[in-house]
């Protein structure tokens, strides 16, 4: 007579984000013709890519990867862009902002130092150029406040545009994903998870995540309330000092307006009890975030990611 077998294992939070996370991925498949997914190494991407690896299992990815490079990147993001994808044998779409400015797609504004906004006219064009109909991003409602007025499915008009206001109801998990000639869908399949979500997710899945995220020594100055990464785009200006600090990042951007905070934070565990302790959003270490009240959502109703 054979053993009785063991209880099946209690599901997790993290089991129902990531089923949750899994539908979406597959709707997605079954609804759009040409579908990518943005892939910017950020620690959110890195989950979403991971679960997009389980929801098609065995097959390979069969949307490729976008990422729209600003010539701002932390060198060390690029470098684990590239690696991670050539490791999944991914096909990888890299759109820089510099082009665009060759090409007058994007235009700077005099004085214009930092390039997030001009990676809106660049994305576009992307999706133009390659038919895009569907675009997967990683971001959580958590993060900050537009985020949170997102769907899951989030309709962008012919001119790429979001309107709050014009999102269709989500009932019962279901989608509409119906288009009209010239729209895209912009799709969040990790807008239920939150930041320690994300990070017991990294852990639990031992994901690989850039240098950036945990403590390192770097030359900073004050700047804007926060400390910045001194580097050849961001020089030391008249009267300020520089400190060599152990710090470390929460969020990713432009290398122009991406704080640094003081951390020994140096493993997943220690992240993750930093985080428990946070009374910061982790968005509130973004220089271009912290510009006016509406930045962001001013950005995202132009096309921004």
């Amino acid at each position: 007579m054979n053993p009785p077998l063991p209880p099946p294992r209690p599901l997790t939070h993290l089991d129902h984000l990531e089923s949750e996370a899994i539908h979406v991925l597959r709707e997605v498949a079954a609804e759009f013709a040409r579908p990518a997914l943005l892939f910017s190494a950020g620690k959110d991407s890195i989950c979403l890519l991971r679960v997009a690896q389980k929801a098609f299992h065995p097959s390979p990815l069969p949307l490729p990867l976008l990422n729209i490079d600003t010539g701002h990147h932390f060198p060390e993001l690029n470098e684990f862009r590239d690696r991670r994808a050539a490791e999944l044998g991914a096909r990888l779409i890299v759109r820089t902002v510099a082009d665009a400015i060759a090409r007058g797609v994007a235009v700077p504004a005099p004085g214009e130092v930092s390039r997030n906004r001009l990676q809106i006219p660049t994305l576009l064009a992307a999706i133009e150029e390659a038919q895009f109909d569907c675009l997967l991003g990683g971001a959580r409602r958590d993060e900050e406040k537009s985020r949170a007025k997102e769907r899951f499915f989030s309709l962008r008009d012919p001119f790429g545009q979001w309107d709050p206001k014009n999102q269709r109801p989500e009932i019962w998990d279901l989608y509409n994903p119906r288009l009209h000639p010239g729209e895209h869908m912009r799709v969040f399949p990790l807008s239920n998870w939150t930041e320690l979500d994300i990070w017991e997710y990294i852990q639990r899945e031992r994901l690989a995540v850039p240098s950036l995220y945990y403590s390192h020594r770097r030359a900073c100055v004050r700047r804007q309330g926060q400390w910045l990464a001194v580097t050849d785009l961001q020089p030391v200006r008249a009267g300020e000092e520089v400190r060599e600090l152990s710090v470390r990042v929460r969020t990713i951007g432009d290398i122009t307006s991406t704080g640094l905070i003081e951390s020994p934070a140096d493993s997943v565990a220690d992240i993750l009890a930093e985080l428990r302790l946070a009374r910061v959003t982790e968005r509130g270490s973004r220089a271009d975030d912290r510009a006016s009240a509406t930045a962001l959502e001013d950005r995202k109703r132009q096309g921004y990611f």
